[in-house]
């Protein structure tokens, strides 16, 4: 194998990794939705399942931190890149950020929350 060849089959792993890593996280939210949804049409005590649902989130957390780090180990293999001076080589989307992190993670994303009101009623 060529040089070329060598920096693609990484490029190449590490997209697939990417893509797992999201993968096993939408599947994985998937699990958490359809235990709600299940405990909703059998309307059933929100205390049913609550351990297995909190595990399944447990599991959803783990799967993001994962993430975080396949995505801090994307940023090193940049940098031995062009520390190699092996130019500039994608695979996957290219539509890929601009910024360069450095040793600092991404800005975690902005959640909007809605709080929704109930009327009360006073005895």
């Amino acid at each position: 194998m060529d040089r070329t060849e060598v920096v693609a089959s990484i490029a190449g792993d590490l997209y697939a990794t990417e893509c797992a890593v999201d993968a096993a996280i939408t599947s994985a939210t998937t699990l958490v939705q359809s235990m709600i949804g299940a405990r909703t049409l059998l309307k059933a005590s929100p205390v049913a399942g609550a351990v297995s649902q909190a595990k399944a989130i447990e599991a959803i957390a783990a799967l993001s931190a994962a993430r975080v780090a396949v995505v801090a180990c994307h940023a090193e293999l940049a940098k031995d890149h062009r520390r190699m001076g092996y130019g500039v080589y994608n695979v996957g989307p290219m539509d890929k950020p601009d910024d360069d992190w450095g040793d600092q993670l991404p800005p975690p994303p902005q959640v909007e929350q809605q709080l929704r009101t109930r009327p009360v009623r006073v005895a």
